[in-house]
């Protein structure tokens, strides 16, 4: 179990360390990937308004600077997931819910001794790619078959 007495500090270093990376060039996916406030809030929340347990999070800002390494070095992605969700957007004034693909990518590998998870996502045909979230890997899933192709374990939008 982690120590989460230092948490606030800890929290405040990763939070300089991400709004420091801008974007990266991912050779897996060939297109820059933006760490944008999206993915480091959803290292704190699972959800809106459901904070992920401190340890959760700590283990997560220590993977960061691993994290942006994968995305720098791999080449390759692991896992793929494309599926259809809704997102409340401001249309003409109005609050509407609109449905849009989106696409997971999972890139795993070792890396100084860690075996990591990134999980890169896109919104929309016209997205960008961004950071979505890093999780330690303990098992990887080769195949798994919903509506569209999917090769990722567990719930890519929570994890």
């Amino acid at each position: 179990m982690e120590d989460v007495s230092h948490y606030e500090s800890l929290r405040g270093n990763a939070q300089k360390f991400y709004t420091g990376i801008g974007s990266v060039f991912s050779p897996a996916l060939n297109e820059k990937v933006g760490f944008t406030s999206e993915g480091f809030n959803h290292i704190i929340f699972k959800q809106a308004h459901s904070e992920r347990e401190r340890p959760s999070q700590i283990l997560r800002f220590k993977l960061l600077p691993l994290a942006v390494k994968l995305v720098k070095v791999s080449t390759t992605y692991q896992e793929f997931e494309e599926t259809l969700k809704e997102f409340v957007v401001q249309s003409f004034k109005k609050r509407e819910t609109k449905t849009k693909p989106v696409k997971y990518w999972g890139i795993i590998a070792i890396v100084d001794g860690r075996k990591i998870k990134v999980i890169i996502r896109k919104i929309g045909d016209n997205g960008t790619a961004h950071f979505w979230s890093v999780v330690p890997a303990w098992v990887t899933n080769k195949y798994r078959d919903t509506k569209f192709y999917t090769t990722m374990k567990g719930n890519p939008d929570e994890d």
